[in-house]
């Protein structure tokens, strides 16, 4: 098993026919991801790569292909009506790549998605894949991924490679991976996807890397301490951050206490979770954490 995408997936992606879109979409079919149709206005009835039909719509491309999992590379100023697009013609799960999104438009996107019946994963993030289905939505390097019993959830794109990389070193598989992103307000929180990987039986345990801003780890230490039955090993990046200065993502900055990586460190350790000491220790302390179980 897995979470949110798998043998099942029918990728369809928005902005197929721009640079970005063409590289990634190639390399999720490379992975064995199952591409049944790109879409980009004014190019409907043409084809990509000589095989994936384009079309004008989404709901066009969902009513020929049954397409389920959409994939955005739609340029910032025009990606919150992509994600509303995709939303409202069915489409179950959303993983939206596209950054600098301006957060009076996501604010409007979380809005309408409140009471819909879908996973935006994004936006300004690296994707999802579940190495067992051979299924890749994003732009990880498909190549480190094995797959496994581990999940991993992380808001920064580039840990969410290392981390991988070092746990395929250690033989240790991963079920699903999914990167959040990092901006201040995005579509699926580490709750969420900590809910979906409890209810999977076959993740053995759950990598979490988190960092500085906002409040959402603490959210995740309530979760783990009081629902969570499995093993959670977590990184908190941005421990020499300077207060009130942005580093690197949107969401990485520090306004107040909570927001600092020692407060978050602190809720995930007395919530039972391992603490990495560091980014070159993530897959040691995930080998150690499934030992003790």
């Amino acid at each position: 098993m897995s979470i949110l995408v798998d043998d099942k997936t029918r990728l369809l992606v928005q902005g197929i026919t721009g640079r970005e879109g063409s590289f990634h979409a190639l390399r999720c079919m490379e992975f064995g991801t199952n591409l049944v149709a790109g879409v980009t206005p004014g190019r409907g009835g043409t084809t990509w790569e000589e095989k994936v039909p384009i079309f004008n719509s989404v709901s066009q491309a969902v009513s020929d292909t049954g397409a389920n999992v959409s994939l955005i590379f739609v340029p910032a100023p025009f990606a919150a009506d992509a994600i509303l697009e995709s939303a409202d013609a069915g489409i179950g799960v959303i993983a939206c790549i596209t950054e600098g999104i301006p957060v009076m438009d996501m604010v409007r996107v979380a809005r309408y998605l409140r009471d819909k019946p879908v996973t935006l994963i994004g936006p300004n993030c690296p994707g999802l894949i579940t190495p067992g289905s051979q299924c890749k939505v994003g732009i990880m390097p498909g190549n480190i991924h094995l797959p496994g019993r581990v999940g991993v959830i992380s808001r920064s794109g580039t840990l969410t490679y290392e981390s991988v990389n070092q746990l395929t070193a250690l033989g240790i598989g991963q079920s699903t991976c999914v990167g959040i992103g990092g901006d201040p307000l995005v579509g699926t929180s580490f709750v969420d996807l900590l809910k979906l990987f409890e209810e999977d039986s076959e993740t053995d345990a759950v990598v979490l890397i988190g960092e500085i801003g906002g409040t959402k780890e603490q959210e995740a230490a309530d979760y783990i301490k009081d629902h969570f039955t499995k093993p959670v090993v977590s990184l908190i990046v941005g421990t020499t951050a300077p207060p009130g200065r942005r580093m690197g993502h949107a969401g990485a900055i520090i306004t107040g206490t909570a927001g600092r990586a020692e407060e978050k460190v602190k809720a995930l350790r007395e919530a039972g979770a391992y603490i990495a000491p560091s980014p070159a220790e993530i897959g040691i302390t995930v080998q150690a954490a499934l030992a003790s179980r």
